[in-house]
């Protein structure tokens, strides 16, 4: 029996482990609050593509990532983002928002993008993006967007990066941008739109960093000398918004539509314009040049007196008192930037914006400014210098030992021969082939002066032959060739001897 009390108990351990089909712990429990048919993953919220023609009633609270777009939604209802405190990104793309209305995005304090590209909107009242103090990225593109007020963006003074290309615009406002705070705005995409007029001195007013990410192509700009001119001079300086797009920037030659020519490619429809109305519409900026670890001071110079002064870093960092957030710079009482030790990252374009009651807000003084580390010294002797005086060195060795008389003590005449040497030298002069005694003495005292270059193409110079057996202490009996001499009489000169 005891067996049996034993299979027993396993066997309702395992039921307890396994459980039974129709348990309802068999089934991993659902979201808190999900809507249906949506994808909630930890703080992420998609009902992406669902065909959702109005917001779910119910949504969940920890959401930060809300993605409502390719659906059918027409409207929003205000305060409809109340219960998502920690939202920090709502795409709404691809849907039929005719209009936004007044208070729906009240209670999005914290969202830092919003995407409502792909829509059906026709304006932007005053109100519209009112709630949204923290928007860092603002995306409007491929909408029908004819309209804007002028106080549209008054409330996302905190936008970086607009998008607005892809829409009916007919206008824009560069004097207030409509609201928009220029101290952080970097990017600014008016592509693809109806832009007929624009005001060039508004736009050469604009600071360094916003025309480098300001978008005009593919507009009918009017085909205006002084707007020629600016462009292409942001064209020269580099600037990535008309550099990566030179080919797409268009003027009206004739104010209709078939008379579009490129700006940059078409130079006959501008070679009648004069630079002088350009000069000085845009201030240049002030080149300068500093050495790794050196200090550095930029005073805001403007017309008047400035009640508030802000920097702009090249890394798009807005610079307020007392400095940069890494503590490199430092915002001084009167409005000056300082740096006390220069490095490679402070490289690029300082933008100071001043503003005051008789100051317009994007009065802008910029400084450029080039780091490099400080130059070797120089080396003691140039080398061209050095080679000059080898190569002279080396003509004098070369003529002294040439010319100049050997000493007395380093050659000595050599003994008369004994009448039996005389006589087998004689006899060698008969012999058809010259004993080895001499061949060895006639390699042992070779001395090669120079080689004989080729005969051709000398024009009568002298040339140095090979003396075979040349005594260094009789230089004199070295024969001198010209290079005019015929090959036949070299040739009946035979081998000469010294």
């Amino acid at each position: 029996m005891a067996w049996l009390v034993l299979l027993g108990a396993l066997l309702c351990m395992l039921r307890v482990g396994l459980g039974t089909p129709d348990s309802e712990s068999f089934l991993p429990p659902a979201p808190h609050n999900c809507p249906y048919k949506c994808v909630c993953a930890a703080d992420l919220l998609s009902c992406a593509g669902l065909g959702l023609q109005d917001v779910p009633a119910v949504l969940p609270a920890a959401a930060a990532d809300l993605d409502l777009s390719h659906n059918a939604l027409q409207s929003l209802r205000p305060g409809w983002l109340a219960p998502l405190s920690r939202l920090r990104n709502l795409r709404l793309g691809h849907n039929e928002l005719a209009a936004l209305g007044h208070g729906v995005f009240t209670n999005a304090s914290g969202l830092r993008l919003l995407d409502l590209s792909s829509n059906a909107l026709r304006a932007l009242g005053r109100h519209d993006l009112d709630g949204l103090g923290a928007l860092e990225t603002l995306l409007l593109f491929n909408n029908r967007l004819a309209h804007l007020d002028e106080h549209a963006f008054h409330g996302v003074s905190t936008l970086s990066c607009l998008y607005l290309g892809y829409n009916e615009l007919a206008s824009f406002s560069f004097d207030h941008l409509h609201g928009l705070g220029v101290t952080h705005l970097h990017t600014l995409d008016l592509s693809f739109n109806r832009l007929g007029r624009i005001s060039v001195p508004q736009l050469a007013a604009l600071p360094a960093f916003l025309k480098n990410g300001l978008y005009l192509h593919n507009n009918p700009l009017p085909c205006d000398c002084r707007l020629y001119h600016l462009l292409q001079r942001w064209h020269q300086r580099g600037l990535s918004a008309v550099r990566d797009f030179a080919r797409e920037y268009m003027c009206l030659a004739f104010k209709v539509s078939a008379s579009r020519v490129r700006f940059f490619e078409h130079s006959r429809v501008f070679e009648n314009c004069s630079a002088a109305p350009a000069r000085g519409l845009e201030r240049p900026e002030e080149q300068l040049h500093l050495q790794v670890g050196r200090s550095l001071r930029l005073h805001c110079n403007t017309s008047v007196p400035a009640v508030h002064t802000v920097w702009v870093s090249p890394q798009h960092e807005l610079i307020v008192a007392p400095g940069s957030r890494d503590g490199s710079i430092v915002v001084l009482a009167d409005g000056s930037l300082a740096i006390d030790n220069v490095q490679e990252r402070h490289a690029g374009v300082f933008v100071c914006l001043a503003t005051g009651p008789r100051l317009h807000h994007n009065q802008t003084h910029e400084y450029n400014v080039s780091v490099h580390f400080p130059r070797q010294e120089p080396e003691a002797f140039n080398t061209g210098f050095t080679t000059l005086l080898g190569c002279a060195v080396g003509l004098v060795l070369v003529l002294l030992y040439l010319f100049a008389p050997p000493c007395r003590g380093c050659c000595r005449r050599p003994r008369a021969p004994s009448p039996l040497q005389e006589l087998s030298a004689q006899s060698s002069v008969f012999s058809p082939t010259p004993p080895d005694a001499l061949s060895r003495k006639a390699s042992v005292h070779k001395h090669v002066v120079f080689l004989e270059p080729g005969r051709r193409g000398l024009n009568g110079r002298v040339q140095l032959a090979v003396a075979e057996d040349f005594d260094l202490c009789n230089p004199v009996g070295l024969r001198l060739k010209a290079g005019s001499e015929s090959a036949s009489s070299t040739g009946s000169e035979g081998l000469m001897m010294t």
